[in-house]
């Protein structure tokens, strides 16, 4: 193999370490490519020429309703018609609000992601906007994001993504470049956190990773398969036991088997729980397939498609409910668990074998807490990974004895308190207050490390205009004053709401 194709299979390992702040901020500019010439063509006629191949021996679409694809990120030449058989699978007519490309970081280590803000990406097809003020916003309002200099500088893996969006979706598009510094599971789960809203039908999600790195020919296809069958099952824990468990086979030459484990896992824990999810593998390769490679050392590609299939089963829809005897289960277990943290500090076990899917399934919730009809607690959560009867257990404990506003309800208490729950569906990103239902809505309002919600219910309890429930929550609740909300990210969700 040439040594130039060589420098295009194997990649730059060696990281630069960094500290990961904004200090090391370069001039406000526009991102130059850093592959072009490396990994594809720098001649915007040959890299045309070369994407329509690629395009043309591609898997085709067979999903109008893909919401995130892996792809690799190697060189043209070795992984670019896997590449293109993923980015195939995007509806090339569809507007999307924004198309975020993660990657994990080949040159430099720092703490939790960096996100390009500081122009937009060039290509040799031409430039391409990235969405700044969401860029901003998502810095501004996540710790674990941040702008580091180095990430962007000499990375590839988000790069050699574009030039396959520019020349498959026909109309215009905003991308969120983020590069991920940190080795760090608990990142991840930080990370998804924060994207988590963003992850629905009006965003694409294109996560670069090639599998796996220099095992024989033979080698490299059943890790890859091994790879590639975990991630497909929805469940980060699955990948990273077979990650954990390849470590310790002793393949030759195996250096990793997913280069970039950190953004699938991310992505993973974005969907994990969500039955309406499904990944399908869409093509498979490795670099001894290509006539540049050999079979000792080969490098693996997977495209996966993942879509959602009709209304999820694990989350809430718009509209869901549930049957009398499971709104009886779940009160019981918030009763049972209150009782049992007062008095014996305490949490119940509860064997959930014969529980329906929808007391199984992954949502948000609150807990609200009444006596003699006044609040006397309430506390929840918008998202979860685990299931909804654990999150009950938990809020349950939380508005009973960590809500600020109150002192810690005691025993004597707890047979004078009214339970309420309130299933959350996922959140809904609104750019303006007439998307708002009174009633139907509960509102989720955030501006930097200030943020604040009422659910539903409370619009019809209080008998506020839209202005009163939007300017109350902003003010008493976000701390962001009355007028707050007008500078600040909207969302709305829906709940299911029962009580005792």
């Amino acid at each position: 193999m040439g040594s130039f194709f060589r420098f295009i299979l194997i990649m730059g390992l060696t990281l630069t370490f960094n500290n990961g702040g904004s200090s090391q901020e370069g001039p406000k500019t526009d991102r130059k490519p850093y592959a072009a010439g490396k990994f594809y063509p720098a001649n915007p006629d040959s890299l045309r020429a070369q994407l329509s191949e690629l395009f043309r021996n591609a898997k085709a679409g067979t999903s109008r309703n893909l919401q995130a694809v892996i792809c690799p990120h190697a060189g043209y030449v070795f992984s670019g018609t896997v590449a293109a058989s993923g980015i195939n699978q995007a509806d090339p007519d569809k507007v999307y609000d924004n198309v975020f490309i993660i990657g994990s970081s080949h040159q430099a280590s720092f703490m939790g992601a960096s996100i390009y803000n500081k122009g937009d990406y060039v290509t040799p097809l031409g430039k391409v906007a990235v969405n700044i003020t969401l860029a901003n916003e998502l810095i501004k309002s996540n710790p674990v994001f941040s702008y580091v200099y180095d990430a962007d500088l000499n990375e590839h893996s988000l790069e050699v993504q574009v030039p396959f969006l520019q020349y498959h979706l026909k109309k215009p598009f905003k991308i969120v470049p983020i590069v991920i510094g940190s080795q760090s599971t608990q990142t991840c789960k930080r990370i998804a956190q924060a994207l988590k809203p963003y992850f629905n039908g009006n965003n694409l999600f294109v996560i670069s990773s090639d599998f796996s790195h220099y095992p024989p020919y033979n080698d490299a296809k059943s890790t890859d398969k091994a790879t590639c069958d975990a991630i497909i099952t929805n469940n980060p824990d699955a990948l990273m036991k077979v990650i954990e468990g390849y470590e310790k086979k002793n393949i030759p030459n195996l250096v990793t088997n997913l280069c970039g484990w950190t953004s699938v896992l991310t992505l993973l824990y974005m969907t994990a729980g969500d039955a309406g999810i499904k990944y399908t593998p869409v093509q498979y390769m490795n670099s001894g397939d290509s006539k540049y490679g050999d079979h000792s050392q080969c490098v693996g590609y997977w495209s996966i498609g993942i879509t959602r299939n009709g209304a999820s089963a694990s989350t809430p829809a718009p509209g869901f409910s549930f049957t009398k005897e499971e709104q009886k289960t779940l009160l019981g277990i918030a009763r049972a668990t209150i009782i049992m943290y007062i008095n014996q500090h305490k949490t119940p076990e509860v064997d959930d074998k014969n529980f329906s899917p929808g007391l199984k399934m992954h949502s948000g919730a609150f807990v609200t807490l009444k006596e003699k009809g006044e609040l006397r607690g309430c506390i929840g959560r918008f998202t979860a990974d685990i299931p909804l009867w654990k999150v009950i257990q938990e809020m349950a404990i939380a508005s009973s004895t960590q809500d600020s506003r109150f002192m810690p309800v005691t025993a004597k208490e707890i047979d004078k308190l009214e339970i309420e729950i309130s299933v959350l569906s996922p959140m809904k990103r609104i750019y303006s207050a007439d998307e708002i239902v009174l009633g139907k809505h509960g509102i989720y309002i955030k501006k930097g490390y200030y943020s604040g919600t009422f659910l539903p219910q409370v619009a019809t309890e209080t008998g506020w205009s839209k202005d009163e429930f939007l300017g109350h929550c902003a003010r008493d609740k976000a701390g962001l004053g009355w007028d707050g909300w007008k500078d600040a990210e909207l969302y709305t969700y829906e709940a299911c709401v029962f009580g005792e």
